[in-house]
């Protein structure tokens, strides 16, 4: 049962006798801290907030009013009973330096590591996994469960690494059986209303432009930007380096350093732009350019166009990457414009 404190709150705050709160931390009136919760120093609950069983909070933290925070996934959804089992005694931990905004509610196995700041009416469900120094703004709904009717109630996490910043409204669900969890990599921008579903897995240094929605089980490149309004395909995958236009329909895979824009999705030329402005020399944004023109715009068949760059070109780090993307493209690639013709392939000797 929880008692007030007043050794170690104001008046009106009630706080449970085994907490382990730090004489430096501050308890607002009206804050309800329950038994298994600890506080680090210089931490401040607000009025208002309440802390059940299974949390634990570092040093230098803000808890604005109104926010709830348990260990307990139940009192949002739904488990299956040997999940909900394996679930008993989850914790949410929570770095030092984190903020976290008015009325947010986080329930469930939660990690919010260092420097973090959490946004007002920010909804984290149990599996969420958030690196340092992220920032999820008002809204946002992380680590909800998979819009999918296979889901049924497993174990399963949504990481979201360092320095990424996810905007008002996104929607983040994690992992189904069939990968265990989604994932967003490293100093990404997840604008507004964007919408990652299950088992995506989402590299470094993308901007996934206001709206952009997906199905599940996307795979996306490093330094990839996809544009406002755009719609993926479950299953499809976006290489490294590449750019869609906004309001593209993405059905097929898109290879890597390319731009895809038009309706349907085709090829648009190398991503130059972008390749110079992370470090790529203007011969090897040629070579690109060169390997492209052979697959795109030669008039051959893609897997004759690959033949020729393999038996032609000589081998690279990029070569070897687009050529292999292509070969496993389980979807098939998007199409490019056909105005060259086919250059001619030497035949061989059984031939003559």
């Amino acid at each position: 049962m929880i008692s007030s404190n007043p050794n170690s709150s104001p008046l009106f705050a009630h706080i449970h006798p085994n907490a382990k709160i730090h004489p430096d931390a501050q308890i607002e009136p009206f804050a309800v801290i329950h038994e298994n919760v600890e506080v680090g120093a210089n931490t401040r609950i607000a009025s208002h907030c309440v802390l059940y069983d299974g949390v634990k909070i570092g040093a230098n933290c803000r808890v604005l009013p109104g926010t709830v925070i348990s260990g307990d996934a139940g009192q949002l959804e739904f488990w299956r009973k040997d999940a909900a089992t394996a679930d008993m005694g989850a914790e949410v931990r929570i770095g030092d330096n984190v903020h976290i905004e008015s009325s947010s509610n986080i329930h469930g196995g939660i990690v919010i590591e260092s420097g973090s700041w959490i946004g007002s009416n920010v909804t984290i469900h149990d599996g969420a996994r958030i690196g340092k120094n992220c920032k999820i703004f008002p809204g946002a709904v992380i680590s909800a469960i998979p819009q999918d009717l296979k889901f049924n109630g497993e174990k399963t996490i949504l990481e979201i690494g360092e320095n990424t910043t996810v905007r008002e409204f996104a929607t983040l669900n994690r992992g189904t059986e069939y990968h265990g969890k989604t994932v967003i990599g490293k100093n990404c921008l997840i604008m507004a209303y964007v919408h990652v579903a299950h088992d995506c897995v989402i590299g470094d240094h993308v901007v996934l432009v206001n709206s952009c929605n997906m199905g599940g089980h996307v795979e996306i490149g490093d330094h990839v930007v996809v544009g406002g309004v755009c719609a993926i395909h479950q299953f499809t995958k976006i290489g490294h380096h590449a750019m869609i236009s906004g309001g593209s329909v993405v059905r097929k895979d898109v290879p890597p350093f390319v731009k895809a824009g038009r309706d349907p999705l085709q090829y648009e030329g190398v991503n130059s732009i972008g390749l110079r402005r992370r470090g790529f020399s203007n011969d090897k944004i040629a070579e690109i350019q060169d390997i492209y023109r052979r697959i795109f715009v030669s008039g051959m068949n893609t897997g004759r166009a690959l033949d020729f760059v393999e038996a032609n070109l000589p081998p690279t780090e990029e070569r070897d990457e687009i050529v292999a993307f292509i070969r496993k493209a389980t979807r098939g690639i998007i199409k490019g414009h056909t105005s060259l013709p086919a250059p001619k392939l030497e035949k061989n000797a059984s031939e003559n």
